[in-house]
């Protein structure tokens, strides 16, 4: 059975008419076209659909959006623009940290929320927190740097050298 809901997306009132059971994931793709949350393993154990309810983390391919209620959705499309990214997608720019980038946008959700609880974590805090997000292209080094790098600059620190990101041991670049 279809029900009208309001939403809260990005700062935004958004309504939709669905099925309360629907995943949420279905909703921002189809229904609201934002599609920087991915389906990847549809159990919710890749980490590629994550958006953030109220600050926390949630996979989004087995949440039902009637279960979201009023609560505020924040997808990856409403932290920054290309002309004015957030400093969590500048850093992943500058750090090289993506590769087919399927896994990003749960990536960067997840640590916009480990931020926004610990603005200095340490690279176990950031190992820990994206645990359970899954990359298969190996860049996890980067993303581990791409997180620091963010998280100096939201502490008003300098940005790292460009050139930063290209220090992979064993990993040769193109000069």
């Amino acid at each position: 059975m279809t029900t009208r809901m309001t939403l809260q997306v990005n700062g935004e009132a958004r309504e939709v008419q669905i099925d309360a059971t629907t995943p949420l994931l279905y909703v921002l793709r189809n229904e609201l076209e934002l599609r920087g949350a991915k389906f990847g393993c549809g159990l919710g154990e890749c980490g590629a659909c994550t958006a953030l309810v109220d600050g926390r983390p949630v996979r989004t391919c087995v949440t039902a959006t009637g279960a979201i209620g009023e609560r505020s959705i924040v997808t990856i499309e409403g932290l920054g623009s290309a002309e004015n990214p957030h400093p969590l997608q500048q850093a992943f720019i500058d750090e090289q940290a993506a590769q087919c980038a399927y896994c990003i946008s749960g990536m960067i959700m997840t640590a916009k929320a480990l931020l926004e609880r610990k603005a200095s974590p340490s690279d176990a805090d950031i190992r820990n927190a994206l645990s359970a997000n899954l990359c298969g292209c190996g860049t996890h080094l980067r993303i581990v740097r791409a997180v620091q790098r963010a998280a100096g600059v939201m502490r008003g620190e300098t940005a790292k050298p460009d050139d930063a990101g290209m220090k992979d041991e064993g990993v040769q670049h193109a000069s």
